[in-house]
């Protein structure tokens, strides 16, 4: 299993530094966004699939990847994983027109899924009981500090370079962490295991791509048009039936029962904000940098620091606020804070008064910890015992559900208005009725198990 005193360090140092590169990745993209818009002669629609394409391939294939390492063994599919994405970025790197990139962007979607739940696998795996918090902790911290580096690294590279650079940094880590994880990692013996929910995969799949093509295409080709409206209604009856499927099967893909319980409903939809509110920050907030106020991209990278140094600061307040005050106070706190940081930007926006929008990147970017640490620790506790695993696979499909949805809906906002204050408007507007629903529905005294589950 990889735990004697070496090899588990290097698991650790390995899966941290591809947890960064999939952070990393999305970040860098937006900066770079309008220089691949521009040399592959894309619409303002095309550009926003290349960010999207990814984050909707993740979302969507994250819990099942996670599922089939319990089946097959994570030694292996991490490792197919790895290359799958190296190879990807790669394409992405040599593409020469939007449909390659987006092509390019999707594999490396499912390249990603795989790792992203894995690499967490292994890590916990590696250390004991008694030091699984501080590993963890490590991982996670590095992870952070290559999401902080995303919108400068992406910045440098396509001043200096090219934005092909972006993707081309990928495949040596990767290819190094491939090394690793072969030498220092064997698998524990396998249970049998339950079957694997095929038809919530494929509801889960086509529901979730045919709403957010629905969304995103509706500005740019009509909402009254068949080819937009038909995939909406269709996804979203898809996920509807996936919810009924979910709900009757033996092993199902994500446990919706447990979202009988409040705190966890609300808890998961808190960090589903925390990556919506990215999403906008980080692709919407550089773009409005380059064609609203002039900067180049390094520059509108190095604009974005105030949203994305203080988490890497917070973080471990905010899980000290959790441990001191329960669930309720810290996450509603977050969002507020939150709420405020969007008001101030889509003001700024508006205005054309960076120092309000600057003023706002920095309120989100101490808040934004907040929707992230308190809520996980409450969707882990507000369980029986038994399911935290699939607790946490929950949890991690709320983040990425919140970011493609995230993109989705601010793409088509600003397709439809055609303004970045618009964009943000929206998102202050959906923080505000999470932050009601979180009033409504978190518990008021700290709990240990779910009630009605």
């Amino acid at each position: 299993m990889g735990k004697t005193s070496n090899s588990r360090w290097w698991v650790l140092t390995a899966m941290g530094a591809i947890l960064g590169v999939i952070l990393l990745d999305e970040t860098v993209v937006g900066v770079a966004l309008p220089t691949i818009q521009s040399d592959l002669g894309l619409s303002s629609l095309s550009a926003h699939w290349v960010v999207n394409i990814y984050l909707l391939v993740l979302a969507a294939l994250a819990g099942a990847a996670g599922r089939f390492g319990d089946i097959i063994g994570t030694r292996n599919l991490i490792i197919v994983g790895l290359l799958t994405f190296g190879i990807a970025s790669l394409a992405a790197g040599y593409s020469q027109s939007g449909s390659g990139i987006v092509v390019a962007r999707a594999v490396q979607g499912i390249g990603a899924a795989i790792i992203f739940p894995l690499s967490l696998v292994l890590v916990s795996m590696s250390f004991d009981e008694g030091e699984r918090g501080m590993a963890l902790g490590i991982y996670g911290a590095i992870g952070t500090s290559f999401l902080a580096l995303g919108p400068v690294v992406g910045g440098l590279l396509t001043d200096y370079l090219s934005w092909r650079w972006i993707f081309w940094i990928n495949p040596p880590i990767v290819l190094i962490v491939a090394c690793i994880t072969w030498v220092f990692w064997r698998d524990p013996p396998r249970r049998a295991e339950a079957g694997f929910d095929w038809a919530g995969l494929l509801l889960l799949v086509g529901g979730l791509t045919l709403t957010v093509f629905g969304i995103m295409e509706g500005p740019e080709r009509g909402w009254e048009r068949i080819d937009v409206i038909g995939p909406l209604i269709t996804g979203i009856v898809m996920l509807a039936l996936f919810v009924w499927v979910e709900l009757r099967s033996t092993a199902p893909l994500i446990a919706m029962r447990l979202f009988s319980n409040g705190t966890f409903a609300a808890s998961n939809m808190i960090v589903s904000l925390a990556q919506f509110v990215k999403i906008a920050t980080f692709v919407f907030g550089a773009l409005y940098f380059q064609k609203s106020s002039g900067l180049s991209p390094l520059m509108a990278g190095v604009a974005l620091l105030p949203a994305v140094v203080p988490p890497v600061l917070t973080a471990t307040y905010a899980g000290k606020a959790a441990d001191a005050y329960g669930t309720r106070l810290p996450s509603l706190f977050g969002v507020l804070g939150t709420l405020i940081g969007l008001v101030c930007m889509a003001i700024g926006m508006g205005l054309d008064q960076n120092v309000f929008v600057f003023a706002g990147l920095l309120i989100s970017g101490v808040a934004i910890s907040f929707l992230f640490v308190p809520p996980q620790r409450a969707v882990m506790i507000s369980v029986p015992p038994g399911m935290q695993g699939q607790a946490g696979g929950i949890v991690l499909s709320s983040q990425l559900l919140g970011g493609t949805l995230g993109m989705a809906v601010c793409s088509s906002t600003y397709a439809m208005l055609g303004s970045f204050a618009a964009v943000f408007w929206v998102t202050a507007a959906i923080s505000a009725a999470v932050l009601m629903y979180g009033y409504i529905a978190i518990e008021r005294n700290e709990i240990n198990t779910a009630e009605g589950t």
